[in-house]
C-alpha cells in the first residue's frame, strides 16, 4: 500500500503536495479547537487558519530545507499553544512532520542542535498556558514522546537507507570480484594451454626435424638406418598430433573429456627418450631414493619440464647427450637435466619462451626452476616440486 502510494506521488508532484497541505491544515485546525476542562477551545479560530497554512507550506520544503521547515512550523506550533491550545498529534503534524525529514535527512549532531531545543520550546509554551491543570502530563510528557516518535522514525528510515545502499555496494563490489576473477581465470587457462602448445609442438617438431635430417643423410648409404628412422618420425608425428588433439580438445565443449588422452606424466619417460634417442640424443636417467606418488598436476609439469629440457638439449648439446636425475624425498621431487659441452647464446636463463614455461611451469604448482650454464660447462636445468601441489597461502604457511 505505502510502495502504491508512492509511486502515485512521483507521478503526480504537484497533486501529492496539494494533498499534503490540505490534510496538514485539517489536521491543525481540528486540533486547535480540542479542549479539556482545563484547556479550553480557543474562540477566535484565525491565527490557526494563518498558522496552519504557513506550517504545511514549509513542510513542502522539508526534503530540500529540513532545518527551515523545522523552525517555521516549530514557530507556528509555539504562538498556537501559548495561546492555550494542547499540543495534541494533530496540532503537532507540521512539526512532526518536519521531524522526520531533519531526521531522516541530516546527522545526529544537526539532531541534536535542532530537534531538542524544538521539544524543550514547545513544551515550555505550552506549559505557560497552563501550568498546572489536569493536562500537565499531556502538556509536557505528552508534547516530548509525540515529538521522539518522527525522530525515531526518520533515523530508522536513514539506517535503512544506509543499510540498503551498503547491499548494493556489496553486491556491486561482488559483481565485479566476480568478473576480475572470471577474467584472472580465463587468463590461466590461456596461459596453460599456451604452455601446453609450446611445449608439445617445440618438443615433437625439433625431434622430428632432427630425425628428418638424420634420415636424409642415412638414406643413401644406410637405407635400414634410414627406414627405421623415418618409422620413428610418423611415431613422433602421431604423438605430436594426438597430444594437441588433446590440448585443443579442452577448447572444444563437445560433452566428451573421455575421448581425451590422459595428460602425460613420468612413466612416459622412456617413450620421451626413446625419440630423442631417435633424433641422435642419448639420454641416461637416474634415480635417487624412494618415489613417492605425485598429484597428476605435479607430475604433468615434471614430465613438461623434462620435455622442455631434452628439447633444448637436442638443439644445442654439442656431445648430443643428456643427464636426466630424479631425487625423491618425503616432499619434494629434484629434477636435475645437464648436458656436457658448450651452450649456445640462445639457451641462457631468460633467453625463450621454453625457460619462461618451465619456470611458470614449477611455480603454479608452488615448486621453482633454476637454469643456466655450469661452471664445468654444459647447460643445467634444475627443478625442486613438492609431491602435492600448493597454493600461495600455503607457501606463506611453510615459510613461517
Amino acid at each position: 500500500m505505502t510502495s502504491h502510494l508512492e509511486r502515485i506521488a512521483e507521478r503526480h508532484p504537484r497533486a501529492a503536495d496539494v494533498v499534503l497541505v490540505v490534510a496538514l491544515c485539517a489536521c491543525v485546525i481540528f486540533g486547535a479547537q480540542i479542549s479539556t476542562t482545563d484547556s479550553p477551545a480557543p474562540t477566535n479560530l484565525w491565527p490557526a487558519w494563518i498558522l496552519a497554512v504557513g506550517s504545511a507550506a514549509a513542510v513542502l520544503v522539508a526534503r530540500s530545507r529540513p532545518r527551515v521547515a523545522l523552525v517555521v512550523t516549530a514557530a507556528a506550533a509555539a504562538v498556537l499553544t501559548s495561546l492555550g491550545s494542547l499540543p495534541t498529534p494533530l496540532l503537532l503534524a507540521p512539526v512532526m512532520a518536519a521531524l522526520y525529514w531533519l531526521a531522516d535527512l541530516t546527522d545526529s549532531k544537526t539532531i541534536g542542535l535542532y530537534g531538542y531545543p524544538t521539544m524543550a520550546v514547545l513544551v515550555a509554551t505550552s506549559l505557560s498556558a497552563a501550568p498546572l491543570g489536569d493536562d500537565f502530563v499531556l502538556r509536557s510528557m505528552g508534547t516530548i514522546l509525540w515529538l521522539l516518535l518522527p525522530l525515531a522514525l526518520g533515523r530508522l528510515s536513514r539506517f535503512r537507507r544506509a543499510y540498503l545502499e551498503s547491499v548494493q555496494a556489496r553486491a556491486t563490489h561482488a559483481e565485479h570480484t566476480r568478473e576480475e576473477e572470471a577474467r584472472r581465470r580465463v587468463a590461466e587457462e590461456r596461459m596453460r594451454i599456451a604452455r601446453e602448445l609450446h611445449d608439445v609442438l617445440a618438443h615433437h617438431m625439433a625431434v622430428a626435424h632432427a630425425q628428418a635430417g638424420t634420415a636424409a643423410h642415412f638414406v643413401r648409404t644406410q637405407p635400414e638406418q634410414a627406414h627405421k628412422i623415418l618409422t620413428d618420425l610418423v611415431v613422433t608425428t602421431t604423438s605430436a598430433l594426438q597430444e594437441l588433439s588433446a590440448t585443443v580438445g579442452v577448447l572444444r565443449e563437445t560433452g566428451t573429456p573421455d575421448s581425451l588422452e590422459p595428460a602425460p606424466g613420468l612413466n612416459r619417460l622412456p617413450q620421451l627418450v626413446d625419440s630423442c634417442g631417435s633424433a641422435g640424443l642419448t639420454v641416461t636417467i637416474t634415480s635417487e631414493g624412494q618415489p613417492w606418488p605425485l598429484s597428476p598436476a605435479v607430475d604433468l609439469t615434471a614430465y613438461r619440464i623434462i620435455q622442455e629440457a631434452l628439447t633444448n638439449a637436442t638443439k644445442h648439446a654439442s656431445d648430443h647427450t643428456a643427464q636426466v636425475r630424479l631425487t625423491f624425498t618425503r616432499a619434494h621431487l629434484r629434477i636435475t637435466v645437464t648436458n656436457e659441452g658448450t651452450p649456445v647464446t640462445s639457451a641462457v636463463p631468460g633467453g625463450g619462451y621454453g625457460l619462461m614455461g618451465m619456470r611458470e611451469r614449477a611455480a603454479s604448482v608452488g615448486g621453482d626452476l633454476q637454469a643456466g650454464p655450469r661452471p664445468e660447462g654444459g647447460f643445467e636445468v634444475a627443478a625442486t616440486l613438492p609431491l602435492q601441489p600448493r597454493t600461495p597461502a600455503d607457501r606463506e604457511e611453510v615459510t613461517r
